[in-house]
């Protein structure tokens, strides 16, 4: 029995699940979110809690069975609470700067980057232009959003230069040294 499968996902105040043959809409006050499911598994939306119970016990059901628990959960946080992740630019002259909807960042490059911030997901510019804070209801779209910044200027293992997740620990080289 799937360990994560089997708990049932607790709905706050203000979050409504919607439940269909193939997909799964969960709305609440930060936006409105759906996933579509395999026929392997049952989704019950009913007294305040969501349940994710798998039709039988092949390989694929099983694998589907913690999956998708753990996606309408996500899905419920999201909407309820939101997901943020943050930033923080390393190097000499390194920034970033929000100008409408675009998130422009200078890298060390001739040119700088200009990113589109995706729908649903705001971007906020802190500390001189030296962290970015991402927010949105999204888990796995706040995520890739986030990997393709970071993909822009990853971070260095010598001098630590570069962008990387605030929480995130860059194992430091040590440089040459002059042998004679």
């Amino acid at each position: 029995m799937s360990r994560i499968g089997i708990r049932p996902v607790q709905l706050p105040q203000g979050v409504k699940v919607i439940v269909t043959p193939t997909t799964v809409t969960v709305e609440g006050p930060k936006g409105k979110l759906s996933q579509d499911y395999l026929p392997e598994v049952d989704i019950i939306a009913s007294d305040g809690q969501v349940v994710v119970t798998r039709k039988n016990d092949s390989k694929q059901a099983k694998a589907c069975h913690g999956l998708y628990r753990n996606l309408v959960n996500n899905m419920v946080i999201g909407v309820s609470q939101g997901f943020k992740r943050n930033l923080a630019i390393n190097g000499v002259g390194y920034r970033a700067e929000l100008q409408g909807n675009l998130l422009v960042m200078s890298l060390g490059y001739s040119t700088d980057f200009a990113v589109v911030v995706p729908q649903g997901i705001s971007a906020t510019v802190e500390a001189n232009g030296q962290k970015v804070l991402l927010v949105g209801s999204d888990k796995a779209a706040l995520g890739k959003f986030a990997s393709e910044v970071r993909s822009l200027r990853a971070p260095e293992p010598y001098k630590g230069k570069g962008i990387r997740y605030e929480e995130e620990k860059i194992r430091r080289k040590v440089g040459k040294t002059g042998v004679k």
